[in-house]
């Protein structure tokens, strides 16, 4: 069994120094021999797990899910499990969000230090229908199950559940997109990285107080901004279900998903779509946002029978992957700056200028 960090996170106070977030880069950083080979899992746990690191001597990251790819469709390569093999620290996001992750610490043989960065969040319990991906003909077949079947069906579900320590029971896993939430992470991650490389300690906490005095001015921007909008007028729908931290941090309403799923390869029924163009009828919503790392055809199709506009391309959201280096959201502070200013654009508001601290 491999080792975990429960460390209790806190908000490291003070900047002595400006820090901006490293872009995503596709590429592994295999460091040299002796150095402390660390294992993100994700394109904003890299991002943040990069900043903590900064320039610090002795450490080396590998970044698993590239840019604009699916969480939910990964599948580790060759070169992910023998990385994962060889890494001594292996962070990660946590609430069952890499599904992947059993899987790949057996393939690779990986024993070392997991940080979890979930650790002290408050996971927002799951609202979503299981079987809202399903097609019409699945979902009916379902719906014709015995209560027995449906009983021994969700005792099998629970039973795997237990099994899987790193499952948090219907929570949603999209815990970084309220920036509140990217401090606890933070701290987490340099607790731990702190621990496992003692030498390059120092280096560590010095620039994780650095980014989080830009995660908490970022925090503070979305905040100012958004509160200029009367609270019935901050109306979302999404591509799917993934801003729920994000909705529920700066007081918006939540309208709907494109698809009604944390899973963004389940797909949306012919019923899902007609509720949820009538809710944006009813509600008043101006726009559908896609994000970077779907296909917008739904969203578009979706925003075409409702009237309104579409968000997609260059002006999609950057939710569940940060893009590719040089995008608008190659880093975690960028994506939440562009999805904030685009959501507000929708809602006919001008956004208060960047602090200069996070446009560096």
């Amino acid at each position: 069994m491999h080792k975990r960090y429960f460390a209790a996170p806190a908000l490291l106070a003070g900047a002595a120094l400006a820090l901006s977030g490293c872009a995503s880069t596709p590429t592994s950083n295999t460091g040299t021999e002796g150095d402390l080979r660390v294992v993100a899992t994700t394109t904003q746990i890299a991002d943040f797990t990069r900043s903590v690191v900064g320039d610090a001597e002795g450490v080396s990251i590998t970044q698993l899910v590239q840019p604009n790819q699916s969480l939910h469709s990964y599948d580790p390569s060759a070169a992910d499990l023998t990385a994962l093999g060889a890494a001594d620290v292996l962070v990660i996001n946590g609430v069952d969000l890499e599904e992947w992750l059993d899987d790949a610490i057996d393939a690779s043989g990986f024993d070392g230090v997991t940080i979890d960065s979930d650790e002290g969040i408050d996971i927002i319990e799951s609202e979503v229908d299981d079987h809202a991906g399903e097609t019409e003909a699945e979902h009916a077949e379902h719906a014709d199950e015995t209560e027995e079947e449906h009983a021994a069906e969700e005792a099998a579900e629970a039973a795997e559940s237990e099994d899987d320590e790193h499952a948090h029971d219907g929570g949603d896993p999209h815990i970084w997109t309220d920036v509140s939430n990217a401090l606890t992470m933070v701290g987490t991650i340099a607790t731990g990285l702190e621990d496992a490389s003692p030498d390059a300690a120092a280096d560590i906490t010095a620039n994780a107080a650095a980014y989080s005095a830009q995660l908490t001015e970022l925090d503070s921007w979305i905040r100012t901004n958004v509160e200029t909008v009367p609270a019935e007028e901050r109306l979302l729908v999404s591509n799917h279900d993934a801003l729920g931290y994000y909705t529920a941090a700066y007081g918006i309403t939540y309208v709907g998903a494109v698809i009604p799923s944390f899973d963004d390869n389940a797909e949306p029924s012919a019923a899902a779509i007609d509720e949820l163009v009538a809710a944006i009828s009813a509600t008043g919503v101006q726009a559908v946002f896609s994000e970077a790392s779907l296909n917008p055809k739904t969203a578009d199709t979706i925003a075409s029978e409702a009237g309104v506009t579409v968000y997609s391309g260059d002006d999609a959201l950057y939710v569940d992957s940060l893009g590719p280096q040089d995008s608008a959201g190659d880093t975690y502070l960028k994506a939440q700056l562009h999805n904030t200013t685009l959501i507000l654009e929708s809602w006919g508001v001008t956004p208060t200028d960047v602090p200069a601290d996070l446009e560096k």
